[in-house]
């Protein structure tokens, strides 16, 4: 009746991430995407959690399918329309990465904001000849912000 889940460790999953993707992970961590990719944000996927993962090749914000445990009761009854959703911006098109915290101890005390990375790019215009630039948002629970 129930099917007992294979465990895996963490660096299996680098490992095989790493072998799917053709890339060498660089930095990981996790967070919530907030706005700035126009797909996401016309489906109105804002607040979503996923990995935030930088590569040989670029940045990437992996989102995987979640569900809760009514989920498994309701699933059956219609379709699930949940699936992986990755946001990749090459190298090249990446113009700056910035991690930031609040740096006064006692504003974070009262006042708690999660840090913040921001991902500024270049991106296609509606002129052929023009890259535009554009930010997106993260709120981080941990990312190796050396950047």
């Amino acid at each position: 009746m129930f099917q007992k889940k294979e465990n895996k460790n963490t660096d299996d999953f680098w490992r095989e991430y790493e072998e799917t993707n053709g890339e060498k992970v660089l930095k990981r961590g996790l967070g919530k995407y907030i706005s700035g990719w126009e797909e996401f944000d016309q489906n109105k996927l804002g607040g979503i959690w996923g990995l935030i993962i930088t590569t040989s090749g670029g940045f990437r914000f992996h989102h995987f399918p979640q569900y809760s445990w009514i989920d498994s009761f309701t699933r059956f009854a219609q379709k699930d329309q949940r699936q992986e959703k990755t946001i990749f911006i090459p190298n090249e098109n990446i113009i700056s990465i910035n991690y930031g915290e609040e740096p006064k101890w006692w504003k974070k005390l009262f006042s708690f904001s999660p840090p913040k990375l921001i991902v500024r790019y270049s991106g296609e215009s509606i002129q052929e000849s023009e890259a535009k630039e554009k930010t997106l948002m993260f709120e981080t629970d941990y990312v190796d912000h050396t950047y």
